[in-house]
């Protein structure tokens, strides 16, 4: 996937309903790719090994020491 341009970002905001002021584009442009390419790079790892969360129980008592 390229890079979401400041126009597609204009477009995609009102599409989902939250216009989007001129000079905003730009910045949420630049921080849309940057979660993509932090989402990319999550994709790659092996989580093969990995309990799905639903097995997970917190504890209820654990402190940290602070």
């Amino acid at each position: 996937m390229s890079d979401l341009t400041p126009d597609e970002a204009a477009h995609l905001a009102a599409r989902a309903g939250l216009p989007l002021k001129a000079a905003r584009h730009t910045t949420v442009a630049a921080v849309a790719n940057h979660i993509h390419s932090v989402v990319s790079v999550l994709r790659d790892l092996d989580f093969g090994d990995t309990a799905p969360a639903s097995t997970y129980r917190a504890e209820e008592d654990v402190r940290v020491a602070g």
